[in-house]
This record gives C-alpha cells, structure tokens and sequence, in this order.
C-alpha cells in the first residue's frame, strides 16, 4: 500500500527553481551530492480545467523541490503536435522520468512509446492511455466520480418531489478515457433508477465549454425545455449548462452536477445553480505521483494501491487509486477547509454571506 498519499512529502532539502520551472539540487555537505535523475512532467491544457495550472503545477513543482530533484513541468495548452514537441524535447534534455496528462490516448502512446525505448519510466496521471507503456497510473477512481455524480443527481430530483424525470447528459471529451469512465458510473446509477429518462446524450469535444453551451442549448430547444435533470460531467460544463437555463429563467429549478470543486462550481452550489461537484483533492493525487517519480527518478521502484485494467493494451497497469469525494452546499466548507481554494478566492462580496450561511468563516 502507498502509505504516504495524502501526507506532506519530506524528502530533502528545498531547492531553487528557475523560471523555466527546473530546480537544482544545491547547498554543502550532503546536500550537495548530484541528483540521480531528472523529472519531466507534460499538461495537457488550462481549458478543460483550472486545475491543472492553478493546483496540479503547484503541488507537483513543491513535491519535486522537496526532494532536490531537477524538473521540467510544461502545458502542451491542448495542441497535440506541441505535445509531442515538448516530449522530444524533455527527452532530449535527459528526463529519466516522464509523467504525462494525455490529451488522446494516440498522442500519449506515441510519447510513452517514444519515452520506454529511450529508457525513461514512465507515468500517467489523471488519465490512463488506452493502449499504452505508462509503467504506473496515479488517479482517482473515475467510475466513483461518475457514481457520485449519478447519486448527486437522484439526490436533488428526490429533493425537488421529481420520482420522474428527464435527463440530459452533457459528457466529457470522447478521447479522454476518464470521461468514458465518468459515464459508466453515472449512467449505471440514472439508468436503473424507475421514471428517469435519458432525453439527450452528448459528449463534448476537448472538454471546450462553449461548445459545450452550444450543445446544451440545442438539447434544450430541442427537448422543448423539458429537461428535470443535467448530469454534466464537470464544472466547466456544468456552467455552460447553467447560462442556458439562465437565459430562459429556469436556473436553479433544474439540478446541474459537476466535478473538480472549482472557485466558478462551488459559487454555482452557494447560488443554487449547481446541484453539487465532486472534489478530488488533487493535492494528494499530485503528491502520490511525485513520489512515485522521486523513486524511479532514484532507481527504486514505486508503491501502489492495486492495478488498472486497460482494455486496449490488454495489461494490468500498477496504479495508485484515490476516494472522490461528493460536495453540496452541506459541505463546500471541505474544500476551503483543505485548502483547494481559499476564502478570498470564493467568497467575494456577492458570495459573502452565502459562505457565512454554508459555515465558512
């Protein structure tokens, strides 16, 4: 078991970083001896979610400071070919480790390929790539989010008086395997629930959020407006969903879900816009992959919780598994609480004395 997920990593002494995002081991004594590899980390973007450049980028580059290792943290911003670059480019320089977020799962199997025969370990994280060589996977258990978010959901029609109900699905990126399996924990909890009809069904390219308010609004124009539920498959969705029943008057009467806790989908909760997200605490999903990259970047082999079976590359992957966690107004104060986001952050002037009422203080 991965004893340390979760837990402040201590592994040496803080380094320097430049600006270019590597740090240095340096100091006397003991400190001063040379590192025994260098880490590479690829993003995929800042449009899909917040997170990957206000949370993921921060927590890794602490992680990686504190064990003396040189890094090199860059975002491909969602262009594949510039994906691909930055590989090549972390390869050349002489990564021993490289630890991708795939934008594709074709994208990501030419880099891990590219990244294994070169003799650099390898590490997916967030996103497992169907078909690939990662030697680990760091997440979260992805039909959990997707079950949550189907409970969610049940919870807020239930709440409303709705034991019938039609319902939207507003789905994930097609190429992102997590949004695969986001869809098989929710819809295997909407569709064995008596009187839930499932009137529209689309996912979203790229996670792009206006198309995804495009979208949704042709589901609605479509469906006549009547929809009872929104399963969304995150934040950024949700709220495209959210400005489209604004516009005709009937937000907040129509449960919307989401996921990544973010500053704009906890303000939609207070509002009562948004039915409820799902918190990752991403903290502790960077902080196991970092310690995952620190062994290997040592010549040790890493810990996991169990395996991940990836369907296309018929092989059990070793991974590190993290708990989701549901949010609703009940609960929001959990996330300021960990420090995902901050009061300031969240409760503006508009927002104040709803965080009052939700206990944050």
């Amino acid at each position: 078991m991965l004893l340390a997920v979760g837990l402040p990593l201590v592994l040496g002494l803080a380094a320097c970083s430049s600006d270019g995002g590597t740090a240095s081991a340096g100091g006397d004594g003991a400190s001063s001896a040379k590192p025994k590899g260098k880490i590479g980390v690829i993003l995929p973007d800042t449009k899909s979610s917040a997170r990957w450049e206000t949370a993921d980028r921060r927590y890794l580059e602490e992680a990686f400071k504190a064990a003396g290792l040189p890094y090199d943290i860059q975002n491909a911003q969602g262009d594949k070919a510039q994906f691909q670059t930055i590989a090549d480019q972390m390869l050349t320089s002489g990564v021993t480790v490289l630890m991708i977020v795939n934008l594709d799962s074709g994208t990501g199997k030419a880099v891990l390929d590219k990244a294994k025969q070169q003799g650099v370990a390898t590490i997916d994280y967030d996103r497992l790539t169907l078909g690939g060589s990662a030697k680990y996977y760091v997440s979260f258990d992805n039909v959990a989010v997707g079950k949550l978010q189907g409970e969610g959901l049940q919870k807020c029609l239930t709440a409303d008086g709705k034991k019938d109900a039609r319902i939207a699905y507003l789905n994930g990126s097609p190429t992102d395997n997590n949004a695969t399996l986001f869809k098989q924990g929710y819809d295997g909890v909407l569709s064995q629930v008596s009187g839930y009809t499932k009137v529209a069904d689309q996912s979203v390219p790229d996670w792009d959020n206006q198309q995804a308010g495009t979208i949704f609004e042709q589901m609605y124009t479509q469906q006549g407006g009547k929809i009872d539920g929104v399963l969304a498959a995150n934040d950024g969705l949700g709220n495209a969903a959210i400005a489209v029943l604004k516009k005709n008057g009937v937000n907040g009467k129509v449960p919307v879900t989401g996921q990544d806790a973010t500053v704009q989908g906890l303000q939609n909760i207070l509002n009562g816009d948004q039915c409820m997200t799902v918190y990752k605490a991403v903290q502790k999903e960077a902080e196991a992959a970092a310690e995952l990259a620190v062994s290997l970047a040592n010549g040790k082999e890493g810990e996991t919780t169990g395996t991940v079976h990836d369907p296309e590359g018929n092989r059990d992957v070793p991974s590190v598994l993290l708990v989701p966690e549901a949010i609703t107004k009940e609960n929001v104060k959990t996330v300021v609480d960990d420090g995902f986001v901050t009061k300031a952050e969240l409760c503006t002037t508009e927002y104040a004395d709803k965080c009052a009422k939700a206990g944050i203080s």
